[in-house]
């Protein structure tokens, strides 16, 4: 996205119903809606813009959606926007999942549901890869970044390293790596 033009901030009651579309539309993957709702639909971040806050959020505790929508939240309104942005995005979820809990419980056993939330899973690994790539855009051309992104994939994925020494130690590295080469 290529458009500077200043976005206007969105309202309390904007970033409320904008997460609470996320929250019902990602049902089984949000990340995928609430980069389409954050940067395609509501334009309220560009796709650098996106990528950066995940990133941070991704290094916090907790849900990366959900860091993402508090942080955003207060950006653009502070504790109301962040208040908002969390209600938004938890308040149906947890009321579908709660209600599916209770349906699933009583139908589990039945070898139809089995294969089918097993077809939900392999969708919804191919809608995380697809957002993925989409995130990984705005790398394009910052070879050191996409190095460091390389390394954090394979020290994670492929050696099985634990996450919570791999993060700290990658965030460090790279703040590092970049600082002295990417001015």
């Amino acid at each position: 996205m290529s458009d500077q033009s200043p976005r206007p901030i969105p309202s309390v009651t904007e970033i409320f119903i904008g997460f609470f579309t996320i929250g019902v539309c990602g049902f089984g993957g949000v990340l995928p809606w609430a980069r389409r709702t954050i940067l395609e639909t509501r334009r309220w971040l560009t796709p650098q813009e996106f990528t950066e806050l995940l990133g941070f959020c991704q290094f916090m505790p907790g849900g990366n959606i959900m860091n993402v929508a508090v942080a955003l939240g207060a950006r653009f309104r502070g504790a109301p926007g962040a208040v908002a942005a969390i209600v938004g995005l938890m308040a149906a979820p947890v009321g579908i999942v709660i209600l599916l809990g209770a349906i699933y419980d009583q139908y589990k056993d039945i070898p139809s549901v089995k294969h089918a939330f097993a077809a939900l899973a392999a969708a919804g690994a191919g809608m995380l890869i697809a957002t993925s790539v989409k995130i990984a855009a705005p790398l394009k051309g910052r070879w050191i970044a996409i190095a460091m992104t390389v390394v954090t994939f394979g020290a994670i994925a492929l050696l099985r390293l634990p996450l919570v020494i791999v993060m700290p130690a990658m965030a460090a590295l790279s703040t590092l790596v970049l600082w002295r080469f990417a001015r």
